[in-house]
């Protein structure tokens, strides 16, 4: 079988690519005025809040996945902020959101134009983003960390410690991490990065919600698939790294939607990744659950997008013959044994309404 070589490509200053968000104009202020919504939604947005709060008072889990458009539509204040104020117990996002959040605490800017990069070659072929975000990946793959976890640290400590060649092939490194020793010895040398501090400078880091998480030890999780995201195409990229901290992130994932009796799960603008974790998660945690004679099923799972609401999914599953059977993330949800909504509305309406109902009575 034959490989492609990506050290045969060209790579570019991440400052010479045109990018379409700026996180300085975008960024929402959780204290914001929302637009209106309908009194539907509104009430459906109490009815949550009132969820969250009593979870939080029971000490159950709250989890938030998103999509990456949620961190483009410059929400990750919001989030942070619900974070670090305990509303939010486990936040959960793909492998493009952790690269635009990288990308504005590195810059300020993301989001580039896909039909002309890809049209000449250079899509995703950004020597920064992929240099760094891969170099994170592999020194927490070394140091036991998480994917959402390593960039977090990445952007807080505004730099990464490459250990010595002395420090990653010593004889007293554990069996576990001798493996992940020797893949970033291999990459140091091949990228020539000399051991010590290497300084990554996030000028912007105040707009990141891993950053902000990592600081607050509020799990971060990133779920990726691979080759979906940028990172992929550059040379430092390394598979047994991306696998390392990304099985740790989803069994943390595992262990959170452990608690999730009596309490919330929210998906917000993730069709694939979300459903798709979560229906593994639950199965898992139930599992060891029947075995403690505990049950997970008084949870519930509210789900936002910007698709038009065609079914009732309290009344079960549509039949076939409705358009609304191949709403995928809906039928996935609907399977779980949990209560379950849908709401159509745009994600920045949502959470500042949700936000704002949270902070009435604050507990």
């Amino acid at each position: 079988m034959d490989y492609f070589d990506r050290y045969k490509m060209n790579f570019y200053p991440l400052k010479s690519r045109m990018s379409k968000v700026d996180i300085v104009t975008s960024s929402i202020n959780p204290d914001s005025k929302p637009e209106t919504i309908s009194k539907e939604v509104e009430q459906r947005i109490k009815t949550i809040a009132g969820e969250i709060k009593e979870a939080k008072a029971n000490n159950r889990s709250v989890m938030l996945t998103f999509g990456a458009h949620t961190i483009k539509n410059g929400l990750g204040e919001v989030l942070s902020t619900m974070a670090e104020e305990g509303w939010i117990t486990h936040l959960a996002t793909n492998g493009a959101g952790v690269i635009h959040d990288w990308e504005f605490a590195y810059q300020g800017l993301s989001s580039e134009d896909v039909r002309d990069n890809a049209r000449e070659g250079k899509f995703g072929t950004w020597e920064e983003t992929g240099l760094f975000i891969n170099l994170a990946l592999m020194d927490g793959a070394y140091r036991g960390l998480g994917y959402g976890e390593s960039v977090g640290s990445l952007i807080s400590m505004e730099g990464i410690e490459v250990p010595t060649e002395e420090e990653l092939m010593s004889i007293e490194t554990p069996l576990w991490k001798r493996a992940a020793a020797a893949d970033y010895l291999e990459l140091i040398q091949a990228e020539r990065i000399k051991p010590g501090r290497l300084d990554v400078k996030h000028p912007f880091s105040k707009y990141s919600i891993q950053a902000r998480a990592f600081e607050n030890k509020t799990p971060f999780t990133s779920h990726p698939m691979f080759g979906h995201d940028i990172i992929y195409t550059h040379r430092a990229n390394r598979g047994a790294a991306v696998g390392r901290c990304a099985e740790r992130d989803f069994l943390s994932f595992v262990d959170s939607v452990s608690r999730l009796e009596g309490g919330v799960y929210l998906s917000i603008g993730s069709a694939v990744m979300s459903p798709m974790i979560f229906e593994k998660s639950i199965s898992m945690a139930r599992n060891t659950a029947v075995q403690e004679d505990r049950e997970i099923r008084d949870c519930s799972i509210h789900v936002v997008d910007l698709q038009e609401e065609t079914w009732d999914w309290n009344e079960g599953e549509p039949p076939m013959d409705n358009p609304a059977y191949y709403l995928r993330f809906m039928k996935t949800f609907n399977r779980m044994g949990c209560r379950i909504d849908y709401t159509a509305i745009d994600n920045r309406d949502f959470l500042l309404h949700l936000y704002q109902e949270l902070k009435k009575g604050k507990s």
